[in-house]
């Protein structure tokens, strides 16, 4: 197929550009126009695609080029997005633009095109707080956050084109991905790169709120199955690895990890809003191994265990770490 992927350039948009050229697809890889040509993670890829797609620089918020490069292609992958909690705090408008009317334009090019799937990726943060575990897709959504209030927007938008027009849309809802090329806002890359720089204070902030963090090839993984399961046409999917791990334990698997002496510390900069917290989040991850016949290949303890240890690895490299500025706190 061509599948046209907006978001490219980033995290998880690497990966499953990667995999999906590895997969044999033709692909039209979206990155956010800047004037410096910068094109994210997508020169970092793997050797063996590198130059194997296509790159178009543009921007989500423009809905008639995004009508432009939809013509044509046979699928789109939208994970374009602003993604930084703590920024939303900041920011809240800028997130309405990119991630909600960035996600109307993509729908609506897919329904002006007759476009044969559209793959909108969500969050686990649209449902808070886990009221229950693990969270089922039928969990309640909950906006804490201005980031996951405007991805409930997008999500019930991408539900009613698939109500209102017949669009063949599959929401997929990642719960934490981690691994090789992850951005410092996150969690596991502010661990390990802090330890990877031989750091005797590893700064965070709430130790006691608990993940359930995917390896980033099980979520691209996930993307991939979207494309062609007809039966999760109109469905919202979690994927998830079915494990919940506080944030201190992370960090004292990565301290061992490291054969490291470093102790937490806490930085209250790092701390959300009381009532903006996510306490707990466990993802169910029945519905995709029945509709999308996923199931992650690091699931468990065992294989958070795994998945950490490649991610450490990775971030210890020189040359990958150099990719990185250690400046504190990376909003």
């Amino acid at each position: 197929m061509k599948i046209f992927v907006t978001g490219a350039e980033g995290f998880i948009g690497s990966h499953v550009t990667e995999a999906l050229v590895k997969a044999g697809h033709e692909v039209l890889a979206l990155a956010q126009y800047n004037s410096f040509d910068q094109r994210g993670w997508l020169p970092h890829i793997d050797v063996s695609v590198v130059g194997e797609f296509e790159t178009i620089l543009g921007d989500v918020r423009d809905g008639h080029q995004m009508d432009m490069l939809a013509k044509g292609c046979d699928a789109i992958i939208h994970l374009a997005a602003l993604i930084a909690i703590p920024y939303s705090y900041v920011a809240p408008g800028s997130y309405i633009d990119t991630n909600v009317t960035g996600t109307l334009n993509i729908l609506n090019a897919a329904r002006r095109h007759d476009i044969d799937r559209v793959v909108h990726t969500s969050t686990s943060e649209v449902y808070g707080s886990a009221q229950f575990v693990p969270i089922t897709e039928e969990h309640p959504l909950v906006g804490q956050s201005p980031y996951s209030a405007s991805k409930i927007g997008a999500d019930q938008l991408a539900y009613s084109f698939f109500a209102s027009f017949g669009t063949p849309v599959v929401t997929i809802r990642p719960f934490n991905t981690y691994g090789p090329r992850q951005s410092m806002r996150a969690v596991i890359p502010t661990i390990v790169e802090q330890l990877a720089r031989g750091t005797d204070e590893i700064k965070l902030g709430e130790l006691t709120p608990t993940r359930d963090f995917n390896f980033v090839t099980d979520t691209a993984a996930g993307f991939l199955a979207a494309l062609t399961s007809d039966k999760s046409i109109g469905e919202v999917i979690n994927l998830g690895s079915g494990f919940e791990v506080s944030i201190g334990e992370v960090a004292e698997m990565a301290i061992e990890a490291f054969g490291s002496d470093a102790i937490v510390v806490n930085d209250s900069q790092r701390k959300r809003p009381r009532n903006s917290e996510v306490q707990r989040l466990w993802a169910s991850n029945e519905k995709a191994k029945r509709l999308l016949d996923w199931a992650p290949e690091f699931g468990g303890r065992k294989g958070f265990a795994a998945g950490l240890t490649k991610t450490i690895e990775w971030f210890a490299e020189p040359a990958n770490l150099a990719y990185y500025k250690s400046q504190g706190y990376v909003t």
